[in-house]
């Protein structure tokens, strides 16, 4: 589960959320808001890893908000890349998560950090959002560099959906460049208000269906750092995890 969804909570308070459900990962969002953010010392960086090891948990992902896509210079995306990039190898991320966010040339800022990946074992995800909410226009900034093991994309069910993209043909595009899912629900396609998964229109039954062959991150994100009145993370977790158990038996991932 994203940490979105308890904002402000320490990370201790986080760890013990996502093992009382049956989690095996947290998706960590570093903000300026949050615990975890750019900037965190060595030995805090250390102290997120232990805290959230040693409870027999993983880092699923570091959510950054670098928007490789954005209009202006490089040298600020460049630096804020690389900032999570060290980030992420601290706590044990496998890869952070970056937004377009704008029509820029996104092309010489990933290429900048190849090697800074490389050299920290990580994967940089484009999530499908804002200016590229769909999976053919994630994967056109990330198909030319022909590495998905380095950069892929991170399919936000809602976004592409919203935008008109089928789940099915979502997953088709993709291919080999999905490296991440996010689980979510909304009341409907004009208004993204969160739901627990299953009580929205989202159509997540489809989305399992699609991801039974893959073996890569779920993970539930509940907006709840910007959607403040919605319930606490319990019951959508509650529901995510029925859906997701719902995986394994062909013909019933539905949410109750």
């Amino acid at each position: 589960m994203s940490t979105l969804g308890m904002p402000g909570v320490p990370v201790a308070e986080a760890v013990t959320i996502a093992t009382e459900h049956g989690c095996h990962g947290l998706e960590i969002r570093a903000h300026e808001d949050e615990a975890v953010h750019i900037g965190l010392t060595e030995r805090e960086s250390a102290q997120v890893r232990n805290r959230i090891t040693d409870a027999g948990l993983e880092v699923a992902c570091l959510a950054g908000y670098a928007k490789v896509c954005a209009p202006g210079p490089d040298g600020p995306v460049v630096a804020e890349l690389r900032a999570l990039i060290e980030l992420a190898h601290r706590i044990g991320a496998p890869s952070i998560r970056v937004f377009p966010g704008g029509d820029g040339r996104p092309h010489d800022r990933i290429a900048a950090v190849l090697d800074d990946l490389r050299a920290a074992g990580l994967r940089l995800l484009l999530e499908t959002h804002d200016s590229h909410p769909t999976g053919e226009a994630a994967v056109a900034v990330v198909e030319p560099f022909g590495e998905p093991a380095l950069v892929a994309v991170l399919w936000d069910a809602l976004h592409p959906w919203r935008s008109g993209e089928a789940p099915a043909r979502t997953r088709a595009v993709l291919g080999d460049y999905l490296g991440y899912f996010q689980v979510k629900d909304a009341i409907s396609a004009g208004d993204t208000t969160p739901v627990p998964p299953g009580q929205g229109a989202v159509p997540l039954g489809e989305c399992a269906e699609l991801l039974r062959s893959w073996s890569g991150w779920i993970s539930l994100e509940w907006e709840k750092a910007w959607y403040p009145d919605i319930p606490g993370v319990a019951t959508p977790l509650r529901a995510a995890a029925a859906w997701f158990h719902a995986l394994d038996e062909p013909g019933t991932a539905r949410c109750p």
